[in-house]
């Protein structure tokens, strides 16, 4: 990992959380490093802190810092390069006719009831499936950075818009796209939201000239982490260098 003597971030102050248990690799322990304090995080700084392996879960930023274990690798697609494949043009066709809208952060009963759905669904026994409307807020809607909502919508059907699909949380950074979270509906088994989300933002970093889409933590052995690989070309910071993960 980046040595934190390495960066011009003398104004924080850096500590190792307790350990607890691995979200996402069973009988495995996790430590966090946490930059504090949170409210001199601003976006030029905390783009600094992404490019060293940090993210942020609201105000909270945070990178791994386990005792035994490497497994998580911070990850961004440099997107002029990026190729889809054949599965994630067919996503972008599929989704191709959602409507989509770019919101300000700000509660929604909506938002937050498809958020419950999709953790019940995808994650059912963990620490997320449930949260209450305050740690929702504090998750995604807190942020001192350039922070947005995007919405996913079916076909808009006058007077009413059509059924909310998928809700994503962006942080938009002078190097790129910081990509927070997503959520989406999962009673359709044919759909592939999750990738046409990846795609959108990954469109939007090149209208915005931003060089990259950052993906957060690839974790080889984790099904819900590995799937970043497939967005090809992708970067790990690996031995404190940005360098290429070879996909499936």
């Amino acid at each position: 990992m980046t040595q934190l003597k390495e960066l011009p971030l003398t104004a924080l102050q850096f500590y190792a959380t307790a350990p607890y248990p691995c979200s996402y690799l069973p009988g495995k322990t996790a430590r966090s490093q946490v930059a504090t304090p949170s409210h001199l995080i601003h976006a030029d700084l905390y783009g600094e802190l992404v490019n060293a392996g940090f993210r942020r879960s609201g105000l909270y930023t945070y990178r791994p810092y386990c005792d035994e274990c490497n497994a998580c690798t911070a990850t961004r697609i440099p997107v002029k390069h990026f190729e889809p494949n054949r599965s994630q043009r067919r996503a972008w066709k599929k989704h191709a006719g959602l409507d989509v809208r770019v919101l300000n952060l700000g509660y929604q009963e909506e938002h937050y009831q498809l958020y419950q759905r999709y953790q019940n669904e995808r994650h059912a026994g963990g620490d997320m499936d449930q949260d209450n409307q305050d740690q929702y807020m504090q998750f995604l809607l807190q942020s001192r950075v350039n922070s947005r909502i995007v919405e996913f919508r079916d076909g808009q059907h006058d007077p009413h818009p059509g059924r909310l699909r998928m809700v994503s949380m962006i942080d938009i950074l002078d190097q790129g796209i910081s990509s927070v979270y997503t959520f989406f509906d999962t009673d359709s088994s044919s759909a592939n939201y999750g990738s046409f989300s990846i795609l959108w933002q990954i469109q939007q970093a090149l209208e915005l000239d931003l060089p990259y889409l950052y993906l957060g933590y690839y974790i080889e052995n984790s099904e819900k982490m590995s799937y970043k690989a497939k967005f090809q070309p992708i970067e790990g910071l690996i031995d404190d260098h940005w360098q290429p993960i070879i996909g499936p």
